[in-house]
């Protein structure tokens, strides 16, 4: 209903007093100053001047409309300052979503390149394994999400989403400090057929799984628990032996456990998923850089 040029127009003509005071001092014509007014006027569907004698008076409407016109302004400059803000990345918030691994290593990483460097833009942390991560991005209750795939599984991506791939997470079989096999530099699956196995979540227990059938055999699994302490615990204590990926192994690392790589080497992709016009979001944009940052100086990227 209203253009803010306008507005601001109308406004100097009630604080000056007349057209001719308001196009000297906003530096315009007079004729531009009466279009404006009259275009206004037009606007809102009634008079917001009349002439008695040689002075200028506000009709009701127009009294009306001084009253907001201020708070109009104001409101208008606050959003731009905002928006200025948001856009040159003074200020801005971002939800990531990740999985434990990520949350413990890529995230705190990329939160530290952002603290200083962009002190204003703050991060909301939420916690959660794929697919169900996904499904939060494409909902919008987070932004961005840290997710991972199985090459070996058919896994459905919901198509409104772009995936930025980070890093290629090497997976390692976590053996009790004295085994046989820890002699080894790397160790192949189908050798530890015959060993007790602990289980991690349902996504890494159906690749784990699939590799094993693959092999021609189905391993022994004592035990399930999504925890990466409680897995590399149960293995220091002889009570089976685990497949972790390389991101767990970063920040968790048992003395009475051994890692020995795959041979032949089995990964997981780590990527970023967004929708893709958040993907034109300075902010969000701006925390992928920092991901995408991270992800490079690790092994495997």
């Amino acid at each position: 209903m209203f253009d803010s040029r306008h507005i601001k127009t109308f406004h100097e003509v009630v604080r000056a007093g007349s057209y001719s005071a308001a196009a000297r001092a906003l530096g315009y014509t007079q004729p531009a100053i009466t279009q404006q007014m009259k275009a206004l006027e037009r606007s809102v569907g009634t008079p917001l001047f009349v002439r008695v004698g040689r002075q200028m008076r506000l009709t009701e409407a127009g009294e009306t409309l001084a009253r907001h016109s201020e708070v109009i302004l104001d409101s208008i400059s606050t959003a731009q300052q905002q928006m200025s803000s948001l856009t040159r990345l003074r200020a801005g918030k971002v939800s990531v979503c990740a999985f434990p691994s990520a949350g413990a290593t890529l995230v705190p990483e990329a939160l530290a390149r952002l603290a200083s460097g962009h002190p204003g833009v703050r991060v909301e942390l939420q916690e959660g394994e794929p697919p169900e991560s996904l499904r939060r991005v494409v909902r919008g209750e987070c932004d961005i999400t840290l997710a991972f795939t199985y090459p070996g599984l058919r896994e459905q991506v919901p198509p409104e989403l772009v995936e930025i791939p980070l890093l290629e997470d090497q997976l390692t079989v976590l053996l009790p400090t004295g085994h046989p096999m820890a002699r080894r530099r790397a160790v192949k699956l189908g050798d530890l057929a015959q060993e007790r196995w602990i289980a991690g979540c349902l996504r890494c227990r159906a690749n784990f799984l699939h590799e094993c059938a693959e092999l021609g055999f189905a391993p022994d699994i004592a035990f399930t628990t999504d925890d990466n302490l409680v897995v590399q615990s149960l293995v220091a204590e002889g009570l089976g032996i685990a497949m972790m990926p390389g991101l767990v192994l970063s920040f968790l690392v048992h003395q009475k456990v051994t890692g020995r790589a795959l041979d032949p080497a089995s990964r997981r992709r780590v990527s970023a998923y967004v929708l893709r016009e958040h993907l034109e979001i300075p902010a969000t944009a701006l925390v992928l850089d920092a991901l995408r940052g991270v992800a490079e100086r690790r092994v495997g990227c």
